[in-house]
């Protein structure tokens, strides 16, 4: 055989060898580190199946690691092991840990490093303002975005005699006192039970009547704030909720949301408020009552009340991967962002969809 028939030869073999190898290719894994469980993690894994099966290149893998708490903790304990996944699920109580622990890749960054063109105008901006940093800059993507609203059983309304409650103006929290005094005497256990206590209580409680929750602009201008919750007007609403418990006006269902929620829909609530995304749940577990949705109370003298607060949680990428894997943490973002997939997690879940295009 001559020289060139065997280059010729080897050649061929090569590229054969090259060609197999690239057919043959595994797809790249992203490991997405979640708190959503149940419905709402079904939901999770519909999305990510629908990435997974757009392209051939990555494989995004789901996996439910317990609630917020849990899943930030394992997240961090994860990182310091250098066993981090590339994408976790943070709730909002944890941004200011996520934005300064410096093992964060800035999303905003991936998104350019990756060329990505993203005009954030289009996003929800009260959504995408909590999760920059001081220079405008988004560290982490919205994902599960939720406010606090009023649940109401509309039959234990009709019993008592009391009026449905308008879904564009919120009642007084004199008005609530009425309500919850004529769903107890109508022989409710309770007239009201909420959720997420320091968050719709305090927190929204004081963004709705423009009352600084911290110093330095609520910790926007420094972190060397302190917080303001201990104001009369807020100890003044916490003091009568208390008041509120002795005749059943008010009861305490538990710290979250799972034992509220079992209350509401137990009928032992007339008056449930906590976090938008519990619709969803709610329209596919409560079948035995007639229920429906108000804004929160506000108190009397708040003739224009201001904006409740984000709630949910984003999606954080750590540092520490290949360059290979961080393109395709970008496309799966985008995945999310896109029309189809928020309209769809909106439908399913109740969260709010974060762009201004769903």
């Amino acid at each position: 055989m001559s020289i060139r028939k065997l280059f010729m030869f080897f050649a061929v073999i090569v590229a054969a060898v090259f060609l197999s190898t690239q057919v043959m290719a595994e797809p790249i894994t992203i490991n997405w580190w979640h708190a959503m469980k149940g419905a709402r993690g079904k939901v999770v894994d519909t999305m990510i199946k629908a990435f997974n099966d757009s392209q051939s290149e990555y494989v995004v893998v789901g996996t439910y690691k317990g609630n917020y708490d849990e899943t930030v903790n394992a997240g961090v304990a994860a990182y310091r092991a250098k066993k981090q996944p590339h994408l976790l699920q943070s709730f909002e109580v944890g941004t200011q840990t996520m934005m300064l622990s410096g093992a964060i890749y800035p999303v905003y960054k991936l998104m350019k490093d990756e060329g990505y063109t993203i005009d954030w105008k289009g996003y929800l901006q009260p959504v995408l303002s909590y999760y920059m940093n001081a220079d405008g800059d988004l560290m982490s993507m919205p994902f599960n975005s939720s406010t606090p609203v009023m649940y109401y059983n509309v039959d234990l309304f009709e019993k008592a005699g009391i009026p449905m409650l308008d879904k564009t103006k919120p009642v007084t929290w004199d008005e609530m006192g009425e309500i919850t005094a004529k769903l107890v005497k109508s022989g409710v256990k309770g007239g009201l039970t909420f959720g997420w206590q320091s968050w719709t209580q305090v927190e929204n409680y004081s963004a709705m009547h423009n009352i600084a929750f911290a110093s330095k602009a609520n910790g926007y201008e420094g972190l060397d704030c302190e917080l303001l919750i201990n104001n009369p007007t807020v100890v003044k609403h916490i003091a009568m909720l208390k008041d509120w418990m002795k005749d059943g006006r008010f009861f305490y269902g538990g710290q979250k949301f799972q034992g509220p929620t079992a209350e509401f829909a137990a009928q032992n609530a007339g008056v449930y408020i906590d976090s938008v995304s519990q619709i969803a749940k709610m329209q596919a577990t409560v079948k035995d009552f007639q229920w429906d949705v108000a804004p929160m109370p506000v108190e009397a003298w708040m003739t224009e009340p201001q904006n409740s607060i984000i709630g949910g949680a984003s999606l954080w990428v750590f540092k520490g991967h290949n360059k290979k894997d961080y393109k395709g943490v970008a496309a799966f973002l985008a995945h999310l962002a896109t029309p189809e997939m928020q309209v769809y997690w909106h439908k399913e879940t109740g969260y709010f969809p974060i762009t201004l295009a769903a």
